[in-house]
């Protein structure tokens, strides 16, 4: 799904009209981005949460030219499903996807 989706989607559901929806999907997008920017944690009860990791600086490889490049320390991304979404996503609860029936 895309973020064009999305907002067509919520525009949908709600019944509103795409600009509002656009607002809105932008807004809560917007306070995600702020808050890990500033090294808050976002917890969505039933979803899961982002959070920022720190990577340790390395010295990586140019694929190109094979030399040696020096990566420095950042902060990444992360995000960690809720039991939650892993159980709608995995409804038989062992992680392969649920079976569907064959008929013969």
């Amino acid at each position: 799904m895309t973020k064009a989706e999305l907002i067509e989607e919520v525009s949908r559901v709600v019944e509103m009209t795409r600009k509002d929806s656009e607002v809105i999907v932008e807004a809560i997008f917007d306070s995600i981005v702020k808050s890990l920017r500033t090294g808050d944690k976002i917890e969505i009860r039933g979803f899961g949460s982002f959070r920022t990791r720190k990577r340790q600086p390395r010295i990586g490889r140019n694929p190109k030219t094979g030399a040696k490049v020096e990566v420095p320390a950042k902060r990444i991304p992360y995000f960690k499903p809720s039991k939650e979404l892993k159980d709608l996503v995995n409804p038989n609860g062992d992680g392969a996807p649920a079976a569907s029936p064959i008929a013969d």
